[in-house]
């Protein structure tokens, strides 16, 4: 490649910024993920691009995939699951909002935001007081999705703005797999089928709303498709000899708000826990609620998704079901509830 030329291999834009270093060595540096150019990850060392500058970078040779284990706690409520320089996985405790929102600055998002910066260390026995090498300090976790306040569970942040829009695109595209477990008050008729609704937002944006077709067709763009497929995992008869409790599983093909909760209130299975969508757990109706817990009991388990660096290889993440939700299931189990 000429000096004056305007497009070429990464590699030689890589051997152009680095000139003393033998051309197999750089090569190993792009295979091992160690190069990014705009933040996004390369590994194509002959992918023919226009001259980078600065904004290609090498990366650190220990910054590539940081080894989590079965998790890292990096705060009471949040374990960190994955980190590399595109992507972050972390499964978040009930109580914690998921991204920063009004009147409410501490979330998922922040709390790893400072562990990157080196203000929080991991407080598992064993890796106690660990931190991150210096590399992963340029790290900024940016939103993807999100998951509700009280809802438990895996979700993943990306780590660059091309990661970002990578798994955003997964997102758009439905092939980002999303599953959750619930209990819910009744019992399915079908063991396994798919939820699809037309759904609205409330102005306040605190409530779904499910709307009929001609409905919906009134609505407009207002108007949004939510589709989530479930199966019966367990049922558990209650004490009063009447009533029935069913464990679920619910993989997401869409990802509105709210989307699992109103669905299942609306098939006549409304969450244990859920507020505002179980009617049990509302004004004078709550006094007759047949079960005591705080929160829905509603848990992300797992996900999959295309790795945004790694064209072609998908990664997959278990989190698996918290405390809470573990005595829930105890008590159901014993039929103590």
């Amino acid at each position: 490649m000429t000096t004056d030329a305007k497009t070429g291999p990464l590699l030689d834009w890589l051997l152009r910024q680095y000139p003393d270093t033998p051309k197999s060595r750089a090569k190993q540096w792009v295979l091992a993920g160690r190069v990014r150019v705009n933040g996004a990850v390369m590994r194509k060392p002959h992918q023919v691009m226009e001259d980078p500058g600065d904004a290609l970078e090498l990366g650190d040779r220990h910054a590539t995939t940081l080894d989590c284990g079965s998790g890292w706690r990096i705060h009471p409520r949040v374990s960190l699951l994955y980190l590399d320089p595109s992507l972050a996985v972390v499964n978040k405790g009930p109580g914690l909002i998921a991204v920063p929102a009004p009147n409410c600055d501490l979330s998922a998002l922040s709390i790893l935001a400072d562990f990157l910066e080196g203000k929080l260390r991991a407080q598992d026995r064993g890796i106690a007081g660990k931190t991150l090498p210096p590399a992963y300090r340029r790290l900024e976790p940016l939103p993807v999705h999100r998951l509700d306040q009280y809802t438990s569970g895996v979700f993943c942040m990306a780590t660059n703005p091309a990661a970002r829009h990578h798994l955003i695109e997964q997102l758009q595209a439905r092939t980002m797999k999303r599953e959750y477990v619930a209990f819910v008050e009744g019992r399915c008729l079908v063991p396994k089928g798919t939820w699809r609704q037309w759904l609205q937002l409330s102005r306040d944006e605190l409530r779904q709303q499910v709307l009929s077709e001609a409905q919906a067709k009134a609505a407009g763009p207002e108007a949004r498709e939510a589709v989530t497929h479930y199966e019966v995992i367990a049922e558990y008869p209650l004490v009063d000899g009447k009533s029935f409790v069913t464990k679920l599983r619910l993989r997401l093909e869409s990802g509105r708000k709210h989307q699992i909760r109103v669905q299942a209130a609306h098939a006549g299975l409304p969450l244990i826990g859920d507020r505002t969508y179980n009617p049990g757990y509302r004004g004078h109706e709550a006094a007759g609620t047949s079960i005591d817990f705080p929160r829905q009991a509603l848990h992300a388990e797992v996900l999959e998704l295309e790795h945004p660096g790694h064209a072609d290889k998908r990664m997959k993440w278990t989190a698996e079901l918290p405390k809470d939700l573990r005595q829930l299931e105890s008590a159901l189990c014993a039929s103590r509830l």
